[in-house]
């Protein structure tokens, strides 16, 4: 058993919930085990914790028991939980403030592919905007073939989003506002179970967890959180795909809207979006990836198609040439990412990134992310 795992799923149930907390007292001790190792003595690490908050913290048996039942259900059903210390955790999250202490995960797909796109936006998605997502998938599967497609498997532009991607050979992701021991909405089952085979479910909530409403804006924000872009399909004056937006733009991610008309109820919140430079306007595929920088994608497997081999570079470090064979092996990758792979640490990382920057070999792109030129 992963003893940290375990108490990180306890002290979820600890605080009641209150993901908040349970993040902060996480980021002040820097593990859940050694908050329970040190929960008759808390005031001596924490010394702004108040004193209800240790006397909650001393008593662990029904959260723990809970953690115990909920292990067992995931042995059972291959479910996976990801800590924030785990390599496979959605790095992207780790730059937003209120990220999940644990996700819970039924999939086979990297979280941390070099390109996720969240698509979001109204449950009652007109034809306009079915038409919009299917253009729009296709498109971009032609652009970059490599890219994993977010939303949170809720009717219109969510479902069609997920089914799209799947008709084009993308994997995708659906985050859910409750536990995996359920699909909501019903119906969608069967692209649910679709889903496991490219793709997967991910969620912060334990079983038993029903989908009640305040539950689908914390969901969002995980949506906005692990995507490189946000793309809001269609949109009334209000709706959770906005809210999704606002989050994202909180978190520095690039947002992006498709217009409609200006008579159209659910174009009102897209509309507006723009108008208020809420998000770019895009009409297509290509706009979007143009906008996020990766219309060098196209080039670049052209090359490869060609047998146009990349330069070598005599001049570079060891270090400089382990991020360039990084890059090469898998190109347009996250700072946190990089310096996983590489074992470089993020200060260290961020220098080499300057220097190969300077020398023409890299450039940044947006999200974080950094593109080999060569």
């Amino acid at each position: 058993m992963n003893t940290e795992v375990f108490y990180t799923m306890a002290l979820t149930r600890l605080t009641n919930f209150n993901y908040q907390q349970a993040l902060e007292l996480y980021k002040a001790v820097g593990s859940a085990q050694l908050l329970y190792e040190h929960r008759h003595d808390i005031g001596d690490i924490l010394k702004d914790c108040s004193l209800r908050l240790t006397e909650a913290l001393k008593d662990w048996n029904e959260p723990m028991k809970r953690a115990d039942s909920e292990l067992k259900y995931m042995e059972e059903h291959s479910i996976r939980a990801l800590t924030l210390t785990d390599d496979d955790y959605p790095q992207r999250l780790l730059e937003c403030p209120d990220a999940p202490i644990i996700l819970y995960y039924m999939g086979n797909c990297d979280l941390n592919q070099a390109k996720i796109v969240s698509i979001v936006g109204t449950r009652r998605c007109t034809q306009y905007g079915q038409d919009l997502i299917r253009r729009f998938i296709g498109d971009l599967r032609q652009l970059c073939p490599q890219v994993l497609i977010v939303s949170g498997l809720a009717y219109g532009v969510d479902i069609n989003a997920h089914r799209q991607a799947l008709a084009n050979g993308y994997e995708t992701v659906g985050v859910l506002a409750h536990g995996l021991d359920q699909i909501y909405p019903y119906r969608h089952r069967e692209t649910a179970a679709e889903m496991l085979k490219h793709g997967g479910l991910l969620t912060e909530f334990m079983t038993q967890t029903n989908a009640d409403k305040p539950n689908f804006v914390r969901r969002n924000r995980i949506v906005a959180g692990m995507a490189d872009g946000v793309v809001v399909v269609e949109s009334a004056a209000k709706g959770g795909g906005l809210i999704t937006a606002e989050i994202a733009q909180s978190y520095d991610r690039n947002v992006f809207a498709f217009p409609g008309s200006v008579y159209a109820e659910f174009s009102q919140g897209c509309n507006n979006l723009i108008r208020d430079n809420g998000a770019g306007l895009i009409s297509n595929a290509e706009d979007f990836v143009k906008a996020m920088g990766w219309q060098d994608e196209a080039l670049r497997r052209q090359a490869n198609t060609d047998g146009i081999e990349r330069n070598l570079f005599p001049d570079l470090s060891p270090e400089e040439l382990t991020i360039v064979h990084l890059l090469h092996q898998t190109n347009d990758l996250q700072l946190n990412i990089l310096s996983v792979k590489s074992g470089i640490p993020i200060g260290q990382l961020t220098a080499l990134l300057f220097q190969l920057e300077m020398k023409g070999v890299i450039k940044p792109l947006a999200g974080g992310m950094y593109h080999l030129l060569f």
